[in-house]
């Protein structure tokens, strides 16, 4: 039930007309409960994990320099930067930014991304310079 839920409130508390990134950063803070933490972000953002399906860390696809295009390591396909001052459209819908989400995280973390973690990662690649 938990499962369903999350996704439900976070479209609410996200404004489903959001169209900035401050504003889906706003709706994730809300549902998170707390505030972001970019310092947290770029933790996860460059951290190694053992539990994902296909990759140990978001490194190996969008490259360790977030304003870089990265590559997919299976499909080879580019991947647009994924740094708000590379790619000023990225974080700014939230259906985008949570389809992303629950495709990357269990393939690298090897399960959901917690609201905080959301929070926190996109807070990150808002405040890259």
């Amino acid at each position: 039930m938990k499962r369903l839920l999350l996704p439900a409130l976070l479209c609410a508390a996200m404004n489903v007309q959001a169209d900035t990134p401050q504003q889906v950063l706003a709706g994730l803070i809300t549902v998170a409960g707390g505030k972001a933490l970019p310092s947290q972000g770029e933790k996860l953002f460059r951290g190694k994990f053992s539990g994902g399906k296909s990759a140990e860390s978001c490194t190996a696809c969008h490259s360790d320099d977030p304003k870089a295009v990265g590559q997919h390591i299976k499909t080879h396909k580019a991947i647009d930067p994924i740094a708000l001052v590379a790619q000023r459209d990225r974080f700014s819908d939230p259906a985008k930014v949570e389809k992303w989400f629950r495709r990357n995280c269990p393939e690298v973390l090897g399960r959901a991304c917690t609201p905080q973690e959301k929070a926190d990662f996109v807070a990150y690649m808002i405040s890259v310079k």
